[in-house]
Protein backbone atom coordinates (compact mmCIF):
# COMPACT_ATOMS: atom_id res chain seq x y z
CA UNK A 1 0.00 0.00 0.00
CA UNK A 2 3.08 2.12 0.79
CA UNK A 3 4.57 1.74 -2.40
CA UNK A 4 1.43 2.23 -4.23
CA UNK A 5 1.25 5.64 -2.81
CA UNK A 6 4.66 6.04 -3.62
CA UNK A 7 4.04 5.52 -6.99
CA UNK A 8 1.12 7.40 -7.60
CA UNK A 9 2.89 10.34 -6.08
CA UNK A 10 5.55 9.94 -8.37
CA UNK A 11 3.44 10.19 -11.53
CA UNK A 12 1.80 12.83 -10.14
CA UNK A 13 4.63 14.64 -9.76
CA UNK A 14 6.08 13.61 -13.18
CA UNK A 15 2.64 15.29 -14.59
CA UNK A 16 3.17 18.72 -13.04
CA UNK A 17 6.50 18.75 -14.56
CA UNK A 18 5.37 18.09 -18.12
CA UNK A 19 4.21 21.72 -20.20
CA UNK A 20 0.93 22.13 -21.70
CA UNK A 21 0.29 21.12 -25.02
CA UNK A 22 -0.06 25.13 -25.61
CA UNK A 23 2.83 26.01 -24.33
CA UNK A 24 4.68 22.61 -26.72
CA UNK A 25 2.84 24.85 -29.51
CA UNK A 26 4.60 27.80 -28.55
CA UNK A 27 7.56 26.24 -28.26
CA UNK A 28 7.70 24.59 -31.23
CA UNK A 29 6.83 28.26 -32.71
CA UNK A 30 9.77 29.83 -31.38
CA UNK A 31 12.25 27.32 -32.13
CA UNK A 32 10.79 27.29 -35.69
CA UNK A 33 11.48 31.29 -36.26
CA UNK A 34 14.33 30.74 -33.94
CA UNK A 35 15.99 28.24 -36.24
CA UNK A 36 14.50 30.52 -38.99
CA UNK A 37 15.60 34.33 -38.14
CA UNK A 38 17.60 33.86 -35.76
CA UNK A 39 18.03 32.34 -31.97
CA UNK A 40 16.30 32.58 -28.68
CA UNK A 41 17.92 34.22 -25.73
CA UNK A 42 15.46 34.88 -22.51
CA UNK A 43 12.66 34.96 -24.69
CA UNK A 44 14.53 37.67 -27.01
CA UNK A 45 15.36 37.09 -30.56
CA UNK A 46 18.70 37.57 -31.97
CA UNK A 47 18.57 38.70 -35.33
CA UNK A 48 22.38 38.73 -35.07
CA UNK A 49 23.24 36.00 -37.79
CA UNK A 50 21.25 37.42 -39.94
CA UNK A 51 22.81 40.94 -40.34
CA UNK A 52 26.32 39.60 -42.11
CA UNK A 53 24.12 37.82 -44.79
CA UNK A 54 22.15 40.56 -45.76
CA UNK A 55 25.31 42.48 -45.70
CA UNK A 56 27.35 40.33 -47.61
CA UNK A 57 24.36 39.99 -50.28
CA UNK A 58 24.12 43.59 -50.27
CA UNK A 59 28.19 43.77 -51.28
CA UNK A 60 27.49 41.14 -53.57
CA UNK A 61 24.90 43.04 -55.58
CA UNK A 62 27.19 46.06 -55.51
CA UNK A 63 30.41 44.55 -56.63
CA UNK A 64 28.57 42.76 -59.50
CA UNK A 65 26.43 46.44 -60.70
CA UNK A 66 29.86 48.04 -60.80
CA UNK A 67 31.72 45.36 -62.40
CA UNK A 68 28.15 45.43 -64.72
CA UNK A 69 28.90 48.82 -65.71
CA UNK A 70 32.60 48.89 -65.75
CA UNK A 71 32.03 46.17 -68.24
CA UNK A 72 29.48 48.39 -70.18
CA UNK A 73 31.79 51.43 -70.33
CA UNK A 74 34.58 49.10 -71.74
CA UNK A 75 33.04 48.17 -74.07
CA UNK A 76 31.39 51.27 -75.68
CA UNK A 77 35.35 52.84 -75.56
CA UNK A 78 36.58 49.13 -77.59
CA UNK A 79 32.91 50.04 -79.86
CA UNK A 80 34.46 54.10 -80.66
CA UNK A 81 37.85 53.34 -80.69
CA UNK A 82 36.80 49.93 -83.23
CA UNK A 83 34.99 52.86 -85.25
CA UNK A 84 38.04 55.29 -85.36
CA UNK A 85 39.75 52.49 -86.46
CA UNK A 86 37.87 51.78 -88.88
CA UNK A 87 37.33 55.02 -90.92
CA UNK A 88 40.66 55.62 -90.22
CA UNK A 89 41.84 52.30 -92.66
CA UNK A 90 39.33 53.31 -95.23
CA UNK A 91 40.90 57.35 -95.24
CA UNK A 92 44.43 55.24 -95.43
CA UNK A 93 42.71 52.88 -98.05
CA UNK A 94 41.35 55.62 -100.31
CA UNK A 95 44.38 57.94 -100.03
CA UNK A 96 46.45 54.82 -101.16
CA UNK A 97 44.54 54.28 -104.16
CA UNK A 98 44.21 57.63 -105.24
CA UNK A 99 48.27 57.67 -104.78
CA UNK A 100 48.56 54.19 -106.99
CA UNK A 101 45.88 56.36 -109.45
CA UNK A 102 48.36 59.32 -109.72
CA UNK A 103 51.60 57.02 -110.30
CA UNK A 104 49.83 54.88 -113.10
CA UNK A 105 48.85 57.74 -114.46
CA UNK A 106 52.26 60.20 -114.07
CA UNK A 107 54.18 57.02 -115.58
CA UNK A 108 51.40 56.45 -118.54
CA UNK A 109 51.93 60.13 -119.53
CA UNK A 110 55.92 60.40 -119.07
CA UNK A 111 55.93 59.70 -123.27
CA UNK A 112 59.20 62.28 -123.50
CA UNK A 113 60.91 61.22 -120.36
CA UNK A 114 64.05 60.37 -122.80
CA UNK A 115 64.52 59.85 -126.69
CA UNK A 116 63.82 56.48 -126.82
CA UNK A 117 60.09 57.12 -125.23
CA UNK A 118 56.91 57.38 -126.98
CA UNK A 119 57.84 60.75 -128.28
CA UNK A 120 60.90 61.08 -127.42
CA UNK A 121 61.23 63.11 -130.67
CA UNK A 122 59.50 66.05 -129.65
CA UNK A 123 61.65 66.12 -126.11
CA UNK A 124 63.61 69.20 -126.96
CA UNK A 125 60.32 71.31 -127.59
CA UNK A 126 58.53 70.29 -124.51
CA UNK A 127 62.00 70.74 -122.65
CA UNK A 128 61.77 74.67 -124.14
CA UNK A 129 58.36 75.09 -122.80
CA UNK A 130 59.64 74.15 -119.37
CA UNK A 131 62.14 76.10 -119.66
CA UNK A 132 60.07 79.01 -119.81
CA UNK A 133 58.50 78.49 -116.45
CA UNK A 134 61.71 77.98 -114.85
CA UNK A 135 62.61 80.46 -111.84
CA UNK A 136 66.15 82.04 -113.10
CA UNK A 137 64.94 83.04 -116.66
CA UNK A 138 62.06 85.29 -114.63
CA UNK A 139 64.08 86.57 -111.98
CA UNK A 140 66.59 87.86 -114.49
CA UNK A 141 63.71 89.28 -116.62
CA UNK A 142 62.19 90.85 -113.96
CA UNK A 143 65.24 92.77 -112.69
CA UNK A 144 66.13 93.94 -116.50
CA UNK A 145 62.58 95.21 -116.33
CA UNK A 146 62.86 97.16 -112.78
CA UNK A 147 66.37 98.33 -113.78
CA UNK A 148 65.20 99.79 -117.12
CA UNK A 149 61.77 100.69 -116.84
CA UNK A 150 60.16 104.42 -118.27
CA UNK A 151 57.59 104.90 -116.34
CA UNK A 152 56.24 104.86 -112.80
CA UNK A 153 53.63 101.85 -113.50
CA UNK A 154 56.52 99.68 -115.08
CA UNK A 155 58.36 99.92 -112.32
CA UNK A 156 55.54 99.10 -109.86
CA UNK A 157 54.97 96.40 -111.56
CA UNK A 158 58.12 94.62 -112.08
CA UNK A 159 59.23 95.81 -109.02
CA UNK A 160 55.70 93.69 -107.62
CA UNK A 161 56.99 90.92 -110.12
CA UNK A 162 60.37 90.37 -108.40
CA UNK A 163 58.83 90.38 -105.05
CA UNK A 164 56.11 87.54 -106.30
CA UNK A 165 58.87 85.77 -108.26
CA UNK A 166 60.85 85.60 -104.29
CA UNK A 167 58.06 85.16 -102.37
CA UNK A 168 56.89 81.93 -104.38
CA UNK A 169 60.20 80.33 -104.72
CA UNK A 170 60.42 81.04 -100.68
CA UNK A 171 56.63 79.19 -100.07
CA UNK A 172 57.57 76.72 -102.59
CA UNK A 173 60.79 75.50 -101.03
CA UNK A 174 59.23 75.45 -97.80
CA UNK A 175 56.63 72.54 -99.13
CA UNK A 176 58.97 71.15 -100.80
CA UNK A 177 61.02 70.45 -97.94
CA UNK A 178 58.10 69.37 -95.06
CA UNK A 179 56.18 66.90 -97.89
CA UNK A 180 59.69 65.52 -99.32
CA UNK A 181 57.75 64.02 -102.33
CA UNK A 182 60.25 62.18 -104.66
CA UNK A 183 60.09 63.02 -108.21
CA UNK A 184 59.11 59.63 -110.54
CA UNK A 185 61.03 57.09 -111.03
CA UNK A 186 61.54 57.39 -114.65
CA UNK A 187 62.77 61.50 -114.08
CA UNK A 188 66.25 62.21 -115.40
CA UNK A 189 68.10 64.81 -113.59
CA UNK A 190 68.70 67.50 -117.02
CA UNK A 191 66.65 69.95 -115.02
CA UNK A 192 68.09 73.73 -116.46
CA UNK A 193 70.07 75.02 -113.49
CA UNK A 194 68.85 72.97 -110.83
CA UNK A 195 68.32 73.85 -107.04
CA UNK A 196 68.71 72.03 -103.95
CA UNK A 197 64.49 71.88 -103.36
CA UNK A 198 64.02 70.69 -106.83
CA UNK A 199 65.39 67.37 -105.86
CA UNK A 200 61.39 66.73 -104.14
CA UNK A 201 58.51 67.38 -106.62
CA UNK A 202 55.43 67.97 -104.56
CA UNK A 203 54.22 70.70 -105.46
CA UNK A 204 55.59 71.57 -109.15
CA UNK A 205 57.32 74.70 -108.47
CA UNK A 206 57.02 75.54 -112.70
CA UNK A 207 52.90 74.97 -112.01
CA UNK A 208 52.92 77.76 -109.03
CA UNK A 209 55.38 80.27 -111.21
CA UNK A 210 53.19 79.49 -114.53
CA UNK A 211 49.92 80.17 -112.49
CA UNK A 212 51.46 82.93 -110.47
CA UNK A 213 52.98 84.63 -113.67
CA UNK A 214 50.17 83.74 -115.42
CA UNK A 215 47.40 85.61 -113.58
CA UNK A 216 49.76 88.94 -112.73
CA UNK A 217 50.18 89.57 -116.37
CA UNK A 218 46.56 89.06 -117.17
CA UNK A 219 45.70 91.45 -114.23
CA UNK A 220 48.48 94.35 -115.09
CA UNK A 221 50.28 93.62 -118.41
CA UNK A 222 47.55 92.64 -120.88
CA UNK A 223 44.90 95.07 -121.96
CA UNK A 224 41.23 93.62 -120.90
CA UNK A 225 40.80 94.10 -124.37
CA UNK A 226 42.61 91.32 -125.95
CA UNK A 227 40.87 88.23 -125.86
CA UNK A 228 43.84 86.41 -127.60
CA UNK A 229 46.32 87.32 -125.18
CA UNK A 230 44.70 86.30 -122.61
CA UNK A 231 43.78 82.51 -124.23
CA UNK A 232 47.61 82.75 -124.99
CA UNK A 233 48.58 83.24 -121.89
CA UNK A 234 46.26 80.21 -120.20
CA UNK A 235 46.93 78.52 -122.50
CA UNK A 236 50.99 78.78 -121.58
CA UNK A 237 50.70 78.15 -117.85
CA UNK A 238 48.75 74.95 -118.75
CA UNK A 239 51.63 73.53 -120.90
CA UNK A 240 54.20 74.52 -118.58
CA UNK A 241 52.76 72.02 -116.01
CA UNK A 242 52.20 69.57 -118.70
CA UNK A 243 55.65 69.55 -119.96
CA UNK A 244 56.54 68.58 -116.38
CA UNK A 245 54.52 65.47 -116.32
CA UNK A 246 55.21 64.81 -120.09
CA UNK A 247 59.02 64.91 -119.13
CA UNK A 248 58.78 63.00 -115.93
CA UNK A 249 60.02 65.52 -113.38
CA UNK A 250 56.46 65.44 -111.64
CA UNK A 251 53.11 63.55 -111.01
CA UNK A 252 50.32 64.83 -112.39
CA UNK A 253 48.96 65.85 -108.34
CA UNK A 254 52.32 68.21 -108.26
CA UNK A 255 51.21 69.93 -111.29
CA UNK A 256 47.58 70.13 -110.15
CA UNK A 257 48.17 71.20 -106.21
CA UNK A 258 50.86 73.60 -108.21
CA UNK A 259 48.61 75.31 -110.35
CA UNK A 260 46.01 75.86 -107.25
CA UNK A 261 48.93 77.10 -105.12
CA UNK A 262 50.31 79.71 -107.94
CA UNK A 263 46.68 81.05 -108.14
CA UNK A 264 46.69 81.51 -104.19
CA UNK A 265 50.06 82.98 -104.27
CA UNK A 266 49.12 85.99 -106.50
CA UNK A 267 46.52 86.48 -103.89
CA UNK A 268 48.63 86.89 -101.26
CA UNK A 269 50.89 89.29 -103.50
CA UNK A 270 47.54 91.54 -104.65
CA UNK A 271 47.48 92.04 -100.70
CA UNK A 272 50.83 92.77 -100.45
CA UNK A 273 50.75 95.09 -103.81
CA UNK A 274 53.51 97.81 -102.98
CA UNK A 275 52.74 101.09 -104.79
CA UNK A 276 55.47 104.30 -105.27
CA UNK A 277 53.82 105.71 -102.14
CA UNK A 278 53.86 102.64 -99.87
CA UNK A 279 57.36 101.72 -100.60
CA UNK A 280 58.16 105.73 -100.13
CA UNK A 281 56.69 105.15 -96.70
CA UNK A 282 58.48 101.64 -96.15
CA UNK A 283 61.72 102.63 -97.00
CA UNK A 284 61.10 106.48 -94.86
CA UNK A 285 60.06 104.53 -91.26
CA UNK A 286 62.91 102.29 -92.39
CA UNK A 287 65.48 105.39 -92.39
CA UNK A 288 64.41 107.05 -89.66
CA UNK A 289 64.48 103.86 -87.34
CA UNK A 290 67.79 103.21 -88.35
CA UNK A 291 68.97 106.41 -87.42
CA UNK A 292 66.81 106.43 -84.08
CA UNK A 293 68.56 103.22 -83.30
CA UNK A 294 71.91 104.82 -84.43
Amino acid sequence: MHNLAYSLFSYFMQLLKMPSPKARRNGSRSGSVSGICGNSVNGRFDFGAVSPRRSVDYSSRRRASSFSSASAFVIGTQSQDNAKRLNLSLLTIAFRFLLAIDLWLSKRLGVCTCEDSLLGSMRPLVKLVEVSGHGVPWLMSAAYGLVHSDSAADLETMLNLLMALVLDMALVGIVKAIVRRRPPSQSRSDMFMPLAVDRFSFPSGHATRAAMCAHLMLTHLVPAAAAPLHALVLAWAGLVGLSRVLLGQSNVTDVLFGLGLGYCHYSLVERLWLSPERLQDILTTFLQNRLAGA
